[in-house]
């Protein structure tokens, strides 16, 4: 499971430091495609294939399924480390997440997401002051968090 928030750079080359603890998660070879919210999901190859084979269930008649098919998979690239830790990023990765310089790296679980920090920044703000309600609407009484 991924868990936490962390800092870094990309640099002039696309190349972004995946912090140690995430690493091994990962794998040595793994996923990297758009996100939802502006952001790119990273995923190990054994979550790649889980989603992919519930994508493969989706009705091709649908016009939503075959939207966000294309939408997720077109993005998708198979990535791995240099001998720093570092991923290349490739530009239409980098362009869909608004990558600059500043970087947050988040553990969400079964994925990580990389955002731009000012996306980032704006996203917590907006979801932090909807949160209890957020809260209320997902979980019923018997969960305490």
């Amino acid at each position: 499971m991924f868990i936490g928030e962390h800092r870094h750079t990309i640099d002039e080359k696309g190349r972004l430091i995946i912090p140690s603890k995430f690493r091994d998660g990962l794998g040595e070879k793994f996923i990297i495609t758009r996100g939802i919210e502006n952001c790119l999901y990273v995923y190990s190859l054994e979550t790649w294939g889980q989603i992919t084979n519930k994508l493969e269930t989706l009705p091709f008649t649908k016009k939503d399924a075959r939207q966000f098919v294309r939408f997720f998979l077109s993005g998708a690239t198979t990535a791995d480390f240099d001998k720093q830790g570092r991923v290349n990023i490739t530009i239409p990765l980098i362009e869909h997440a608004h990558l600059q310089k500043d970087c947050v790296i988040v553990g969400v679980g079964s994925r990580l997401e990389i955002w731009a920090k000012e996306e980032w920044d704006q996203f917590f703000e907006s979801a932090s002051l909807n949160m209890s309600d957020i809260a209320e609407n997902l979980f019923d009484e018997s969960v305490n968090i």
